[in-house]
This record gives C-alpha cells, structure tokens and sequence, in this order.
C-alpha cells in the first residue's frame, strides 16, 4: 500500500476531547484537506475518539464526494466510547471492536477502511481474541490492513509471535510518537520493526509545537498545543503522558535545529520533519494543521530538499537518548552486526 511520506491528521477537526484550543470546524477542517490534497496527498489518519466521533464524521462528509480508491483512511478503535464505567465500551474485545468498525464506517461513509488500528494495548483481553477479531475483518473486506499505535515492545513483538502462529494477517505499521525530543521507542518498539517488515508512523512530530522554535529557554510557554499541555499540568498536578519537558536538554535540541535551519532556509519545523523523513523505519509522517499556513509550511518539508549527512548525525547524536542496561551493551555489541536474511519491507511511501 503506498501513501504520501506525510499524513494528514484529523485529531484537530471538530470539538476536542481533551480541551485542547484553537480546534477547526468542519468548513476549515474541508480547506486543509483539500489544500492537502493539492499538495499530493493522500494519508489520512484519525479515530474514534477524536471529537468523539466528530473527526470522523468531517473527514467522512469530504469523503462522500470524492473518488474513494484514491485515498487512504486510517482510524483507530480502543478507547471509551461510551458512559463512564461501562465495560462494554471500550477496550480490543470482540464486541467493542465489532461494534466500533461499524460506527467508524457510519461516519466515514465508506464501507472499508485502509488500515485499522488498535490505539493502545488491552490488558484486559487476551490477545488471542483481539487479533482473530481484526483478522476477521480484514477476510469480510470492512478492512484492508491492520496497525497498532502506543505500543512496548514486549507488546509489539507478542503482536507478531501471535500472528504468525495463527497464520493471521501481520501487523504492517505502529503509530508511535517519535521526533526529535522523544526518541526512546528506538530502543525496543523500532527493533521490532526493522525484523519484521513494520513501518513507523510518527505521531506529535513536532512535539506538541516545541520544535517549532517559538518556545524560547527560560520562558513559559502561553499559546498553542504547549501551553495546554502546561495549562493541563499544572490543573491536575502530573504531566500529560507522552508530552516533553522544558529542560536544558530539550533547548540544546532546539537551539541545535535553528541554526540548521538558518543554514537551510527552513523553519525549525521543517527541519524537525526533515529529520524524520530521512530516518529509515519511518514510513508516513503524520503531521496536524490548525491553519492553512501551518499545513503549507509542515508539507513543504516533504520533498526538494534534505538534511547533510552531517547534519542528521549532529541532531541523531544530541538528541540520543540515554541507553541505560542493557540497552548500552547490546547496542555496542551489535552497531556492526546485520542479519542479511532479514529483509525489513515498510509501506511504501510516494516523495510528494
């Protein structure tokens, strides 16, 4: 299946779920879509939860008027849909699934999906029932692949042991968030990957809209996805899961990128997507707009231009993440060592 090298996400469409500001309504939400597409797009990703339905249902009021085969729609299925504390509503059971791909369908106003993905793990179910439910629908047709999204990587490769020993449709890609500050997933998660002919879809690629480089060191941040994020923080006293912190370490990355972009005659943006781009387990990158500017500037990172060899080893080795045991040991065992019999084969992506 081949896509653009980078995704239109929709979690921006409609009314947020999370309380997150500056959210588009359905005639803007048309506007960057349709400007994506004249860009050369054709990935789009969103889920269930996402407005609680609402992105889907605007993504699918555009999908109505178009040529269907054209594009590629992904969405998701895992999280609550439905009263608090009602156990039926959520999760990867059988039921929860069934249920949710029909709902999705209803709102895309398609009768399939692209790729479906499982948007966390489910402690709850046993795997077995989860994979054989998705197998299903991919044997009836109301899906083409299957995914995940936020997964460990004990829980990845369980995934792929278990699909192979029922001899089920293979996981082709896991939705990860993956930029320049958040780099951990290389460790497990992305070896996974490699050896099994998975590809990366990075989420948050711009980190919540701190490599941006409008955060400057020492100040706090008072507009866009940070501030909510610090607004949700200090609300709640904890940090939004996933989400960076505003220490030294991340401002040296920035700072790092700046001036790389200067160089380049890029934004910061650019150049935190550029870096992705090059990074070879990355399939689809998977950028959101609040703007039509914001979408022109993030997708003019996609093509004509690239980073140095230089400078990707400058941001690979500043923004390294600390391997700890036995994560340092086995890397210097391995840096020179390849198993030339495991041919890793991502999802394709067009250079548009």
């Amino acid at each position: 299946m081949e896509v653009s090298n980078m995704c239109l996400g929709t979690m921006t469409f409609g009314e947020s779920s999370w309380g997150l500001t500056g959210q588009c309504d359905e005639d803007l939400s048309h506007q960057i879509i349709n400007r994506y597409v004249d860009w050369g797009g054709n990935f789009f990703d969103t889920a269930n939860v996402y407005g609680r339905g609402r992105s889907e249902e605007i993504l699918g009021k555009w999908l109505e008027k178009q040529r269907r085969d054209n594009y590629v729609i992904a969405t998701k299925v895992r999280m609550s849909m439905g009263p608090e504390k009602t156990p039926n509503y959520v999760g990867l059971s059988r039921r929860h699934i069934t249920s949710s791909i029909v709902t999705s369908l209803e709102r895309l106003q398609t009768n399939f999906v692209d790729l479906y993905q499982a948007h966390a793990f489910d402690d709850a179910t046993r795997l077995e029932e989860t994979l054989r439910t998705l197998d299903d629908l991919v044997r009836v047709g109301k899906v083409r692949y299957v995914g995940v999204s936020n997964f460990s990587g004990w829980q990845l490769q369980k995934l792929v042991d278990t699909s192979e020993k029922l001899g089920l449709n293979p996981i082709v890609s896991l939705q990860q968030q993956y930029n320049l500050l958040t780099r951990d997933s290389e460790f497990e998660p992305f070896q996974v990957c490699k050896t099994s002919g998975i590809g990366v879809l990075p989420w948050s690629p711009l980190a919540g809209g701190l490599l941006t480089g409008k955060v400057k060191r020492g100040m706090l941040p008072t507009e866009g996805r940070v501030a909510d994020v610090a607004e949700y923080s200090r609300r709640t006293n904890r940090p939004l899961p996933g989400m960076c912190a505003l220490t030294d370490r991340t401002f040296d990355i920035i700072e790092a990128a700046e001036a790389i972009s200067r160089d380049n005659g890029h934004s910061v943006a650019q150049v935190a997507l550029r870096w992705l781009l090059q990074k070879d387990v990355v399939s689809s990158v998977i950028i959101g707009a609040r703007t039509l500017a914001q979408l022109d500037e993030n997708l003019a990172a996609g093509s004509g231009w690239s980073l140095s060899k230089e400078e990707m080893k400058q941001l690979d080795d500043l923004s390294s993440p600390m391997a700890t045991y036995p994560y340092d040991l086995i890397f210097q065992f391995n840096h020179d060592r390849q198993n030339r019999h495991t041919v890793s084969q991502y999802v394709a992506n067009l250079d548009k």
